[in-house]
């Protein structure tokens, strides 16, 4: 924290997640409330997740080809006044769906090169707990929006609460053109070379990843999400089957990351590199292990300590995030963090919108507890051979760590 450009990074994450998970809230119990629908809500929920699948591989190579600060400012305006237009009262849902789509997209471009320019501005284990921070961020942010942004849903409308946090995005940009210094674009550094293709990037950067088995296994484990954030996308009907609201289902929504918070404090402050890295496959599986009680029909409160249970679990995705980015290439790392999260979020909105469906001819709970068990069983089959990897990753973590130094 004593970095000044990290604080600016740190300041424009928060506000930009902060508003997406604000965003998030008030643009499904908008939909819940006009359609009373569980799968038009997991549709709009799924929306989230798409510009990501849809943008992830391709526009994730500008924070390689292009200056990072750059990318970052005009993502983050770009951003703001199209969540700013979701707001205007009176539009179809159709028209909403359109607009949410097209303000998650610059996601894509800004969340590579924060990523990227992250290794840039700290290294090492300095980087370690700076991506800790920023992970954490990310979590206390999911809180803030999803609760806040249920409270405002309940306070005001969710027309008002759009067009309010467009600013956030806004704000998001004028930090990072403040705080953090320009640097010229990473594929060009040194010699000046004709910049690649967009393509040429996607196809080097994927055979990068899927062939390397470190990067392979942590990319999967990142995608394991698909399974325990099914209850995510179930929030708005869950606290309908017991009787709560927007503020029941921002309180859902939010367990997770209320876990995470506590978890990763505890897994990259007090435990040591190795056994922290060793630990991911463990973690893996308990993080699923939690949606097997949904078969007891908990209530609210209960469902909020379960998730946040699973939320502590999955807190090894802070670990498995940063040994990723420091196990790849430097002039690559855009790509390859996009890359991921593309995957990523197509894991999560495949699995709100497949659990979305199945809860409209079956019980929710049923729903929950079958993506528990499938999550479980495929964490295991990764968690057996990352015991294998778990060594060979972190002397690679190591071996960025001095290569920076």
């Amino acid at each position: 924290m004593a970095v000044r450009e990290f604080r600016a990074i740190w300041v424009a994450h928060a506000l930009s997640m902060s508003g997406g998970y604000l965003l998030s809230i008030a643009v499904s119990a908008l939909v819940y409330d006009r359609t009373g629908s569980a799968l038009a809500t997991g549709l709009t929920m799924a929306l989230t997740f798409l510009p990501q699948i849809v943008g992830g591989p391709l526009l994730s190579g500008l924070a390689d080809l292009f200056p990072r600060r750059r990318v970052i400012v005009v993502s983050e305006v770009a951003r703001g006044l199209l969540v700013a237009s979701i707001g205007i009262p009176g539009l179809p849902i159709p028209v909403i769906w359109v607009l949410l789509f097209c303000s998650i997209l610059p996601t894509v471009p800004f969340s590579a090169a924060r990523a990227a320019l992250m290794t840039d501005i700290v290294q090492g284990e300095r980087y370690v707990a700076g991506s800790a921070i920023i992970n954490i961020t990310s979590q206390v942010g999911t809180l803030i929006g999803l609760v806040a942004g249920g409270a405002l849903v309940a306070l005001l409308d969710p027309h008002a609460t759009v067009l309010i946090d467009g600013l956030a995005f806004l704000l998001s940009a004028l930090v990072i053109a403040v705080g953090v210094r320009a640097r010229p674009a990473p594929i060009t550094e040194g010699g000046g070379a004709r910049r690649p293709s967009l393509w040429t990037l996607t196809r080097e950067g994927t055979l990068l990843v899927f062939r390397d088995s470190r990067l392979r296994s942590l990319a999967l484990f990142g995608w394991l999400a698909g399974f325990y954030m099914v209850p995510y996308g179930l929030a708005n009907p869950l606290a309908s089957e017991v009787g709560g609201g927007a503020a029941a289902a921002g309180l859902i929504m939010a367990g997770p990351s209320i876990g995470a918070v506590l978890g990763g404090l505890v897994l990259t402050r007090l435990v040591s590199p190795g056994p922290r890295v060793r630990l991911v496959g463990l973690l893996a599986v308990a993080a699923s292990l939690p949606l097997l009680a949904w078969v007891l029909h908990p209530p609210l409160w209960a469902m909020v300590a379960l998730l946040a249970l699973s939320g502590m679990c999955s807190s090894y995705q802070f670990v498995a995030n940063a040994a990723f980015m420091l196990c790849v290439p430097s002039d690559g790392r855009g790509l390859a963090f996009g890359l991921v999260a593309a995957g990523l979020q197509a894991a999560q909105g495949t699995g709100i919108v497949l659990a979305s469906l199945a809860a409209e001819f079956v019980d929710k709970y049923a729903v929950v507890t079958v993506a528990g068990a499938l999550g479980a069983v495929a964490a295991v089959a990764l968690a057996v051979p990352w015991s294998r990897l778990a060594p060979e990753t972190l002397r690679g973590m190591e071996g960025a760590g001095s290569a920076a130094g």
